[in-house]
């Protein structure tokens, strides 16, 4: 299925603050997973297919979703080698 993610950075300073919207391909089972493991998922796309030269890390410090209309919400700060930045994503099935 295609899935995708609006990531806001909510760093300061210039170049920060902006909505980068991504879309992957993930198992169709995915939102059937922890909300955990659906932030795992996009990480992943993110590590390798987004900045495949970076050693990204992350940490998450909220998840939540919302079953209703698949939507996963995710809280935490993206660990780069230039430095931290923090972060909110939501994820969820591509429509159409």
């Amino acid at each position: 299925m295609k899935v995708e993610a609006t990531m806001m950075d909510s760093g300061v300073g210039e170049g920060h603050g902006a909505d980068a919207r991504y879309e992957f391909e993930a198992p169709d089972d995915l939102f059937t997973k922890s909300p955990i493991k659906v932030i795992k998922a996009f990480m992943q796309h993110v590590d390798h297919v987004e900045l495949p030269d970076e050693d990204v890390g992350y940490e998450l410090y909220s998840a939540l979703k919302n079953k209703e209309h698949s939507v996963v919400t995710g809280l935490g700060i993206l660990c780069l080698n230039h430095g931290d930045i923090p972060f909110m994503v939501m994820i969820s099935p591509k429509a159409g």
